[in-house]
């Protein structure tokens, strides 16, 4: 090859290392150069950040060494800075530019393509507005929203609930949610899990224990778990207990019921009478007979799954021992002694605390 031949070879390859200059190498250096932390950052962006916003907040937190570092990045990477989602993440130390601008850019869900779910916890949850209360404290929507969308008509309808059957959809565990999970879907993950649980196999046991919905048999389960909270192996006997008096037409005369009518659910009385018994209100098993018509509390399903595998007993009285146990009887004459052994063990308990 002639000198003529190898300068002209030679000013292509400078005309395309040129273009590759303008248009590649340097997009090459970004996605390769990585952030300057030493540690892993997390961030927690509460509504979607603009541009400008999230490469304030890199730099402030030691992400970047400079803000033209993520503008450099976008442009050369065409991102589309009008496009960040808001919710959680995790920057961990040596993440390239480009991955680390792309992670925050919304999927085809809406959701950061690097965003991570949140923990999100709730029990000992008696009404709704406790559970807006609890899981307003760990995603986006507000306790007001979630509270109005469950009890919605429309939610209601879609959901095949009355208002005072609702929190039957709700089981209480620890899940995984995107923080910026609004109300409506997360009812909707809770139908979900409530379908799953529901199997044909559990649907098969609530026919065999003579209940008619799924929202029975949690209201049962509502009303074993406020009787009984600390020892989960009496859950199937209690369970069977009312089990017993429903197949008999005898009133479930269960004081949990009864206390759930009123306000402040007698927080601090240890002694209850007649006149806490008395409220008429649709939940009190004093005065109406059956299932009440929604759960008193939201129950760990463990607690539903001892309703519907109940023990093999034919008591239809229990009475508390003051251990947090419970004595249980078949006959009024066994129950009364019972209830004498109680009302003792509460005389001498009172009269040692006002010591």
């Amino acid at each position: 090859m002639g000198k003529k031949g190898i300068v002209i070879i030679l000013v292509a390859l400078i005309g395309i290392v040129g273009y590759m200059g303008r248009h590649k190498i340097k997009s090459l250096f970004s996605n390769t150069s990585r952030t300057v932390n030493g540690t892993e950052v997390k961030f927690l962006f509460r509504e979607d950040p603009s541009a400008t916003e999230l490469a304030k907040v890199l730099v402030e937190k030691g992400v970047l060494s400079n803000e033209k570092q993520f503008f450099d990045t976008a442009a050369e990477n065409s991102i589309d800075t009008n496009s960040f989602a808001a919710g959680k993440y995790i920057i961990l130390t040596g993440t390239t530019f480009g991955n680390l601008i792309d992670g925050f850019v919304k999927d085809e869900n809406g959701h950061g393509k690097a965003e991570k779910k949140v923990r999100v916890l709730f029990n000992r949850c008696e009404v709704i507005a406790d559970i807006g209360s609890n899981i307003s404290k760990c995603i986006l929507a507000d306790s007001a929203s979630i509270v109005d969308y469950i009890l919605d008509e429309n939610t209601l309808k879609k959901y095949g609930f009355t208002a005072e059957q609702v929190p039957a959809l709700f089981i209480p565990k620890e899940y995984q949610m995107y923080f910026d999970t609004d109300a409506a879907k997360f009812v909707e993950i809770m139908a979900a899990e409530f379908r799953a649980y529901w199997t044909a196999e559990r649907r098969q046991k609530l026919k065999k224990i003579g209940l008619t919905s799924p929202s029975q048999a949690v209201t049962l389960a509502s009303i074993v778990y406020m009787e009984q909270s600390r020892v989960p192996e009496e859950w199937p006997t209690i369970a069977k207990l009312y089990l017993n008096r429903i197949e008999q037409g005898i009133p479930l005369q269960a004081d949990p019921t009864f206390k759930f009518c009123w306000p402040d659910r007698l927080k601090g009385i240890e002694r209850l009478l007649d006149v806490h018994r008395d409220k008429d209100c649709p939940y009190n098993t004093y005065i109406y007979r059956g299932i009440p018509p929604g759960p008193i509390c939201l129950p760990p399903y463990k607690v539903v799954d001892a309703v519907l595998n109940p023990a093999d007993v034919s008591y239809i009285f229990l009475c508390g021992d003051g251990t947090g146990h419970h004595n249980f009887a078949t006959t009024n004459s066994e129950h009364n002694k019972n209830v004498a052994t109680y009302r003792k063990w509460l005389r001498e308990y009172l009269k040692n605390k006002s010591r």
